[in-house]
């Protein structure tokens, strides 16, 4: 699959999951990658959003440390006033790339990732025009809309939630990532949330593979492929794009690659729709939230669109 096809293949995900009835769209932020196209959420979100009508579409996440959140909030002010009240603004501070990336993104300004808190005060003040007191006194992000983006942190630690929490932000965990204390840290995150200009209440989500088909067998030739695809990032070994079911059928497995994909299990849901809605809601329940996002990487477009038509439909039976 070419890189052109990939993105145009994105957007029409956005428009089938809007018309499956999904409430939001993310895209993510990866640098120097083989195998996943985006790597500038913002411009994607704006191509996303002028071929749908409904549904929110937003950044999960654009990295913060790379940027000037001056930048960050001109670029998220303006989808705003394009697409009023859709847009969402995910952040995170992992460097979304290998070392490299990192150093030709902040070449000759490079960022202390323990300023990343007050990156996000910066963002704040510039995305609600709040700069009578600051250090550029008067700085406005333009143009202005009516009400500035929904704010999210993103993470899969309990420091990422504890920033979320002390902002008013909202939080999402990632137990794609993380499988394991996700909602203690959920839990944190509500019982210390402080009320702010961005949220009065605590707005909370989990994020998690999911692989849904319409018998377990399927399923599971599926999930080969996303199975596969982490070994190889995991263990460091080249990969082009992302493998075929039959690629994965006729890999070369060690007892150590099939012990490291047992545990990786966990950070996945993967069955049929009545066993995928199960594990959803167990997991929905464990977090304390009713938003789950669904990260669904699964080689055969066409499945992948199946995949997410299964799930909405589990929930709406």
């Amino acid at each position: 699959m070419t890189a052109h096809q990939a993105l145009q293949n994105t957007i029409t995900l956005a428009q089938h999951a809007e018309r499956l009835g999904y409430h939001r769209f993310w895209v993510s932020e990866h640098h120097n990658s083989d195998s996943l196209a985006g790597s500038s959420p913002e411009i994607l979100i704006s191509a996303i959003a002028s071929k749908t009508e409904r549904i929110r579409v937003g950044s999960g996440g654009v990295m913060l440390p790379h940027y000037s959140a001056y930048k960050v909030a001109e670029n998220f002010a303006l989808l705003q006033t394009m697409f009023p009240d859709r847009i969402d603004l995910g952040l995170g501070r992992a460097p979304g790339g290998m070392p490299l990336a990192t150093m030709a993104l902040q070449e000759n300004s490079s960022r202390d990732i323990r300023d990343y808190p007050n990156q996000i005060d910066d963002l704040i003040d510039y995305l609600h025009n709040n700069t009578d007191d600051h250090r550029f006194q008067g700085l406005k992000a333009t143009p202005v809309p009516e009400n500035a983006p929904e704010m999210w942190l993103l993470g899969s630690s309990g420091s990422s939630a504890a920033v979320a929490a002390e902002k008013g932000a909202g939080f999402s965990f990632a137990h794609f990532i993380n499988p394991v204390g996700g909602p203690q840290v959920m839990q944190s995150y509500r019982e210390n949330f402080k009320p702010s200009i961005i949220g009065q209440q605590p707005a909370a989500s989990v994020a998690i593979f999911a692989v849904c088909a319409e018998t377990e067998e399927k399923a599971e030739a599926l999930a080969s492929s996303l199975d596969l695809s982490i070994l190889l990032i995991e263990t460091g070994r080249s990969r082009d794009g992302i493998p075929s079911v039959e690629q994965a059928a006729a890999f070369p497995y060690t007892p150590y690659d099939r012990e490291h994909i047992a545990h990786n299990r966990g950070r996945m849901v993967v069955g049929t729709p009545d066993s995928v809605k199960k594990q959803l809601e167990q997991l929905a329940a464990a977090y304390g939230t009713d938003e789950i996002i669904i990260v669904s990487i699964i080689h055969d477009f066409e499945a992948k669109l199946q995949s997410y038509k299964l799930i909405a439909e589990a929930f709406k039976n």
